[in-house]
């Protein structure tokens, strides 16, 4: 059966887990599924990706779950080395956050790469209705827009980019630049967090491909192209009517007694990653330990890490580093850091925001980063702090917020110190002015906004 809207992701919403040689499915982590959710429900969209299962050659037919007509697709165990931990995460996404680390060219990660866009294509091509719309998310996906479109061209075709994308002088390293940049315009539409990265792109067109650009239109196959700036959000109405459950309340009391009932409770919720920003904050915290600004137990840092791409071993190594820092925070200042490794299910994450008196989200580099809108969304009772690294997307609509550069450790301790001490009026001012631009800057708001100018770039002529 065929769906008028076919929303293709690297991962589905949920997971496979295997357990004693039975199936089960959890929630999967990530801001992509927090963003998508409430859509695809809505919107009675089928949801093309992989189950999260590594090795296999047979997976579930499309199945139903949780409201979701979900549509399995299968990965190798090589091909998940090589296209998803190699190019996409090792050469992707180093290089589009501006290269924190380097990144690692291999034409054998390519080569898989390739292959799986093309299978995602064809589940695609296959799954939608005629004239409907095909949406590509994110970096895992990006030759998928030109090759669903040489598959059914009768199709709407959008593409929306979750992480930053990077100027020339770091793009230009990518060997196969002119291929994911073709790739890419088989979309009708580009969608990215950011006005800038948006730009970055037309730049990168007209720069590598040498396509002529006129106001946010790039002209490529014939066709003119439309790219801009959507950023992503949350579902903030359902996220505070969650956030006013009496349960989640209590858990949220129960937390903070758990933690010894300290006077401040920061709050980290990260998944682990190097653009993260985690070791930078964690020193910047040791420091206000060491300092006496801050003083355990009064003062308890929660810093939770949802595992991530553990096969790499760049990520492996970061863990060490995360956790020998927290071992000499907490040997000087007992009770000072509670580290929690693992994913922390919807309701006591809930509950976590609601028992933080601060909330650092410091990346080194994010498109969105929605733990920030989430926070600001459960906080229905304007109090807490919100400490934002101007290098995540969300500091351009968050404004309010405690804004620092995270290299700076001066500026981020200042920030950390002024969030803890800031006056309660103060806080729920600068909380108050963030909701209200949640509230007319939601998921719906992004989603609505999207596919309407999906429509727009549709009924482009050839000729501008």
């Amino acid at each position: 059966m065929s769906s008028p809207l076919v929303i293709a992701a690297n991962r589905l919403p949920i997971r496979e887990v295997m357990t004693a040689g039975e199936r089960t499915w959890q929630r999967s982590p990530g801001g992509l599924v927090t963003t998508l959710e409430p859509v695809v429900k809505a919107q009675h969209a089928r949801w093309v990706g992989w189950s999260g299962g590594e090795g296999g050659d047979v997976e579930p037919e499309p199945f139903e779950h949780d409201g979701m007509l979900l549509h399995p697709l299968p990965l190798q165990e090589t091909e998940f080395t090589d296209y998803y931990q190699g190019f996409a995460n090792s050469t992707i996404w180093p290089l589009y956050h501006d290269a924190v680390i380097p990144a690692v060219f291999d034409d054998q990660w390519w080569a898989a790469y390739r292959t799986v866009n093309q299978r995602f294509a064809v589940a695609a091509a296959a799954a939608v209705a005629p004239g409907g719309v095909v949406w590509v998310q994110d970096y895992h996906l990006q030759l998928m827009p030109a090759m669903v479109r040489s598959l059914r061209p009768d199709a709407g075709i959008g593409f929306f980019m979750h992480i930053p994308v990077p100027p020339l002088e770091v793009f230009r390293r990518l060997p196969q630049r002119e291929e994911v940049l073709r790739g890419l315009l088989g979309a009708d539409l580009i969608g990215f967090q950011r006005p800038d990265c948006a730009e970055n792109f037309r730049q990168l067109a007209q720069r590598v491909l040498h396509l002529p650009v006129r106001g946010e239109a790039i002209s490529a196959g014939g066709r003119w192209v439309r790219t801009g700036g959507f950023p992503a959000s949350v579902d903030a109405a359902g996220i505070e009517a969650f956030a006013r459950r009496a349960g989640v309340s209590a858990y949220a009391t129960q937390i903070r007694a758990e933690l010894g009932n300290p006077r401040t409770v920061i709050l980290a919720v990260d998944r682990l990653d190097y653009t993260k920003g985690i070791e930078e904050r964690l020193a910047a915290l040791g420091e206000l330990f060491d300092e006496g600004v801050l003083r355990a137990p009064e003062v308890c840092v929660v810093q939770i890490i949802a595992p991530s791409r553990e096969g790499i071993d760049t990520y492996q190594d970061l863990r060490a580093r995360i956790e020998a820092e927290v071992s000499r925070i907490n040997q000087a200042h007992p009770g000072g850091v509670r580290y929690v490794d693992r994913a922390v299910d919807r309701a006591r994450v809930v509950a976590y925001y609601l028992a933080a008196d601060v909330l650092a989200v410091t990346p080194l580099r994010d498109g969105m980063n929605l733990v920030a809108k989430e926070y600001v969304a459960a906080r229905y009772d304007c109090r807490g702090a919100l400490v934002l690294s101007e290098f995540a997307g969300a500091a351009a609509e968050l404004r309010t917020a405690y804004r620092v550069n995270p290299y700076d450790r001066p500026a981020l301790k200042s920030a950390l110190r002024d969030a803890v001490q800031a006056p309660p009026e103060e806080a729920a001012a600068r909380m108050r002015t963030m909701r209200d631009v949640l509230r007319q800057h939601d998921v719906w708001d992004w989603a609505t906004t999207f596919f309407a100018a999906l429509e727009e770039a549709r009924a482009l002529p050839a000729q501008l």
